[in-house]
């Protein structure tokens, strides 16, 4: 989301006024949020949920002392992208998230919030990933792109991961990338899977599921502006910083979300 000038002069201003009377992080943070042109701008994108969403910046970045190291006109900027794509930045719920990273605060989308925005379009009748055992996989057509998964699982080795969508009219589409594939485009995409990243080396399976999710729904996927938004927002490179902030929630295997036909 990029920021207009009455937005930035909010931002500017309401700082301005939480250094005039103390210096510290936590209470400039609730002076930008808290004042009147900030929740003007909230106001008009989030109605009555305006409230909570500026109450949730304010316990995220008191609650965050390495996010306080960061500037809290930056951290609110980063904010603002969460208010574009109307995804509350509550930890606990792993839609979006604002973290620090070398010394600035990123935005990121968490595997949670990419699949809602998908379900918003209401075009989905199923999106679905996972992984892949040994046995399972049979076969995968070069030229519709069908992957067969129906073989019987002989281990617990995993060879590969599989994301499925099918959409209210019909189209479905199956991306499905061995082991050997998933870490060559980690190696060539991700930073933080070459650092050695905590979340890489202990969550390898969800992130890896998450990698190809993001491929099939960017390719294949219908994308609302919403959707386009949140992949501008972030890049690929940092959708594993959000999710190490929530190590403790990985992926369930087989997570399916469907959408009921009425009647």
């Amino acid at each position: 989301m990029e920021m207009t000038t009455n937005t930035a002069n909010a931002i500017t201003n309401a700082a301005a006024a939480g250094k005039r009377t103390v210096s510290s992080p936590a209470t400039m943070m609730k002076n930008i949020v808290q004042n009147e042109a900030t929740m003007k701008i909230l106001r008009d994108s989030l109605h009555e949920n305006a409230g909570a969403f500026a109450a949730s910046v304010i316990e995220l970045y008191s609650g965050d002392k390495a996010l306080q190291k960061c500037d809290p006109r930056a951290v609110w900027a980063q904010c603002l992208k969460a208010v574009s794509l109307k995804l509350p930045i509550v930890k606990d719920l792993g839609l979006a998230y604002v973290i620090p990273y070398k010394g600035e605060p990123t935005f990121q989308i968490g595997y949670k919030g990419l699949v809602q925005l998908a379900m918003r379009t209401g075009a989905y009748k199923y999106i679905n990933a996972g992984e892949v055992y040994e046995g399972e996989f049979v076969s995968q057509d070069k030229l519709s792109g069908r992957v067969d998964l129906s073989g019987t699982r002989i281990s617990d080795t995993v060879v590969g991961y599989f994301a499925y969508m099918e959409t209210l009219n019909g189209f479905t589409k199956t991306l499905y990338w061995d082991k050997d594939k998933s870490i060559a485009h980690a190696k060539k995409f991700s930073k933080s899977y070459n650092s050695g990243s905590a979340i890489w080396r202990e969550h390898p399976d969800e992130m890896f599921t998450k990698q190809v999710l993001r491929n099939l729904l960017s390719k294949w996927g219908v994308l609302s502006v919403e959707m386009c938004n949140a992949f501008s927002a972030e890049s690929e490179d940092n959708t594993a910083l959000a999710d190490e902030k929530i190590a403790a929630e990985p992926i369930m295997e087989g997570v399916e979300y469907e959408v009921q036909d009425e009647g």
